[in-house]
């Protein structure tokens, strides 16, 4: 059973890592102006974008209390912490050279890093998870919850983007979609998930997805490099 579970939640991210390639194969024919549209605007392309985030949250906060519900392995958490930092690191760096108008100082990878550190405590406590949730929700949506102060503290000390950066992911009200993925595997609710025909059938999709969703960050790290070179390719070429 643990195993199916695990193979769902697998599936479940690969279903996330494929929706965001089709979102920055739009963004990069917009980039090279094959398309006119400004993601950002598109009603479309920003719920789209909401989907994938909240479809990556869920399963990371499934996984880790799946993973570090009865005891913390530490050594598991640390590699993670220490890959993260790696690859968060290395998007800000790259991003800045690219985008230095609009490079990326807290994307998803920096938030997951942080999230991976600030959900531990609540493993165990789902109905606390559940409560922060909710006023997260609740203080984010009525604006009384908000990161500004700390960005308009930061942004003159680090050079922050003023208006845009390439990919943000604020702690509110995202962690909150974190804290559900741990009250939902806390009480076993993603059985009724993953267990559905969708998950659990051995077709090549699934078997695709599944190895996705295992080799998640590798495949985050590179599509989009790889889907600039094609496009820088054929432009080349033709």
């Amino acid at each position: 059973m643990q195993k199916n579970r695990v193979i769902g939640v697998d599936i479940f991210r690969g279903w996330a890592l494929l929706f965001m390639t089709i979102y920055h194969f739009n963004y990069d024919l917009s980039y090279f102006h094959i398309i006119n549209i400004n993601l950002n605007n598109s009603k479309f392309f920003l719920l789209f974008r909401y989907i994938i985030i909240s479809m990556f949250l869920l399963s990371m906060g499934i996984s880790l209390s799946l993973v570090h519900k009865k005891l913390i392995s530490w050594k598991r958490l640390n590699k993670r912490i220490f890959l993260l930092t790696i690859s968060s690191i290395t998007v800000t760096i790259v991003t800045y050279i690219i985008f230095p108008n609009s490079w990326i100082y807290f994307g998803i990878l920096h938030f997951i890093l942080l999230s991976s550190i600030l959900a531990l405590p609540f493993l165990n406590y789902p109905k606390i998870a559940l409560l922060f949730a909710i006023l997260i929700f609740i203080g984010s949506a009525t604006g009384n919850l908000t990161v500004h102060p700390i960005f308009n503290l930061l942004q003159p000390i680090l050079h922050l983007p003023p208006i845009h950066s390439e990919d943000l992911v604020p702690i509110f009200p995202w962690f909150g979609v974190v804290l559900l993925g741990i009250v939902i595997a806390y009480y076993d609710l993603h059985l009724k998930i993953f267990n559905q025909k969708i998950f659990n059938n051995n077709s090549k999709l699934n078997r695709v997805l599944k190895f996705m969703g295992q080799h998640s960050l590798i495949i985050y790290l590179i599509h989009q490099p790889i889907l600039f070179f094609i496009f820088e390719s054929y432009f080349k070429i033709f």
